[in-house]
């Protein structure tokens, strides 16, 4: 076996899906959340929307590959209106959904924006996957990567496309690091090594801050997006 080569990942949907709806009108910013079973995702999208619904108008997409696990739990917390909610049953590999074959998820997302009316923000969140999932360029405009302390302070070092292209990686669960053996300062340098100036945000639910510096970069891409 040969290990000094280096490994390169394939560039898949090269093309972001048009701006602009068939009327002019700018559609809504869709954002793609991805990351391991476990490592948060479900529950980052909560709190998201918990933190953004009072002034932004948003709709979330779950994936799951047999179930609406996902979407169910977001219904129970009635983080948003049910109608504002609808899941994708992959049917396979997350990944699949999300990079590969994306037209259940794009039905899904331009049957929110038909269905509900105007809005400004699309939460898509992926089914748990490993550290190479991606979304297609073709499905969102920007991609959060999250990533949790109890699977290991290793994870960021050993890179993937998930970590280190992601838009913004998010490193979960930071009040379990005394717990687990993680160490923090670690998991920093080598994200930064990995990630060079792409945006890391260390996170726990858990905490006063909670979600707010992930929310704050939600909102400063969609003023972007807004604005352009």
């Amino acid at each position: 076996m040969h290990l000094d080569h280096t490994t390169t990942y394939p560039e898949r949907h090269t093309h972001s899906a048009e701006p602009l709806r068939a009327d002019g009108t700018r559609r809504a910013l869709r954002i793609g959340l991805g990351g391991p079973v476990g490592s948060g995702k479900t529950a980052t999208v909560a709190a998201l929307c918990r933190a953004l619904r009072d002034s932004v108008s948003l709709a979330v997409v779950t994936n799951d590959i047999y179930t609406r696990e996902d979407a169910d739990f977001l219904l129970r917390e009635a983080v948003l209106p049910p109608e504002r909610i609808t899941a994708v049953e992959t049917g396979a590999c997350p990944h699949t959904a999300i990079r590969d074959d994306i037209s259940a998820n794009l039905e899904a997302v331009e049957d929110l924006e038909d269905e509900i009316g105007p809005l400004q923000l699309i939460l898509v969140e992926s089914g748990g996957d490993n550290l190479t999932a991606t979304f297609s360029k073709g499905l969102v405009d920007a991609q959060i990567f999250v990533i949790d302390v109890a699977g290991g302070d290793d994870i960021p070092r050993k890179g993937g496309p998930g970590v280190t292209t992601a838009d913004l990686l998010v490193i979960n669960k930071t009040d379990l690091a005394p717990h687990v053996g993680s160490d923090l300062q670690r998991m920093a340098r080598d994200a930064k090594e990995q990630r060079h100036e792409l945006p890391v945000i260390f996170q726990s639910l858990r905490s006063e801050r909670g979600v707010a510096e992930v929310a704050a970069w939600v909102r400063a891409r969609l003023a972007a997006w807004t604005s352009a």
